[in-house]
C-alpha cells in the first residue's frame, strides 16, 4: 500500500489550458498546451470523446506536474491531467473557484 511519503513525491498544480487540438495519430486524444504559472507545457490527454475542443481553452485543471515526459503515439507529453471516470463518462478534476495557474494542490 502506498504511503504518505509516496504521495508527497507528486506535485499537483493548477494549470490553465491555453489551446487544444486533436492528436494527429489517435482518435481519443488531444494535444493541449497548458500554462502552469510562467511555464508552458504540452500534455497529451485522453479526453477527446468527452470534451469538445472549443470548450477546453481557458479551463483550469489539476495536473501532475513532475512526471517524467512520455511519448504518446508519437507526441511528447510533459504531465498528466487528473480526471475521474465511471460507466457514465469522464470528468476533469477542476477547482471549484478561481485560483491562479501554478497554485499547488495539496
Amino acid at each position: 500500500m502506498p504511503t504518505l511519503d509516496d504521495f508527497k513525491k507528486f506535485e499537483f498544480k493548477i494549470a490553465e489550458i491555453e489551446s487544444a487540438e486533436p492528436h494527429p495519430n489517435a482518435d481519443k486524444l488531444y494535444v493541449l498546451k497548458v500554462r502552469i504559472g510562467e511555464v508552458q507545457k504540452q500534455i497529451v490527454a485522453g479526453i477527446r470523446l468527452h470534451y469538445a475542443v472549443e470548450t477546453l481553452p481557458g479551463k483550469k485543471v489539476v495536473l501532475v506536474d513532475n512526471l517524467e515526459p512520455a511519448v504518446i503515439r508519437g507526441v511528447e507529453s510533459q504531465g498528466m491531467l487528473l480526471a475521474a471516470s465511471n460507466d457514465a463518462g469522464l470528468t476533469l478534476v477542476v477547482p471549484d473557484r478561481d485560483i491562479a495557474s501554478g497554485a499547488r494542490v495539496k
